[in-house]
């Protein structure tokens, strides 16, 4: 049976989705598609921490389909800006996990991960499929997956 871990840039896929169709991803549907039939060794989903009751509860609902959580609380910059981004922690979670998985399942369209993308297939030979918007993914990231899978309706919350 093939052995996953699943990595999710929640901030990413919120975003892509609203923007794109004004909808919300469905993790559920999601859950159960890239799980079939495969033996999952782990599922992360990288959020902001703001600490408002909707994201909490959010926050449950992945927890409760299968999701360990990680959370990084949002910085604000003395110019007022915020910021609070995984991409290293993914990066480097999704990096030890090549080595003990077969296929690494990676929602994103940010294009950062496509150098590592290249890099787990040459030092592991994992392979690596990527959920993501289309018209909002890197083709730096498309080009580097073993398999991309599109983010379109029948992904989404009704």
């Amino acid at each position: 049976m093939q052995r996953i871990c699943i990595f999710v840039d929640v901030q990413n896929i919120y975003y892509t989705c609203r923007q794109t169709y004004q909808k919300n991803f469905d993790y559920n549907k999601f859950w159960a598609e890239a799980t079939r039939d495969r033996e999952l060794l782990g599922a992360y989903a990288y959020a902001t921490d703001r600490g408002d009751a909707k994201q909490m509860q959010f926050q449950s609902i992945l927890h409760a389909i299968g999701f360990t959580v990680k959370l990084k609380p949002v910085l604000k910059r003395r110019d007022g800006s915020t910021k609070a981004d995984w991409d290293i922690g993914i990066a480097l979670d999704v990096y030890e996990a090549a080595a003990e998985c077969d296929t690494i399942i990676l929602l994103t369209g940010d294009g950062d991960f496509g150098l590592l993308l290249n890099r787990i297939k040459k030092r592991f030979n994992t392979d690596c499929e990527v959920y993501g918007v289309p018209a909002l993914t890197s083709d730096l990231l498309t080009n580097e997956a073993s398999k991309f899978i599109p983010i379109n309706e029948g992904l989404l919350l009704n």
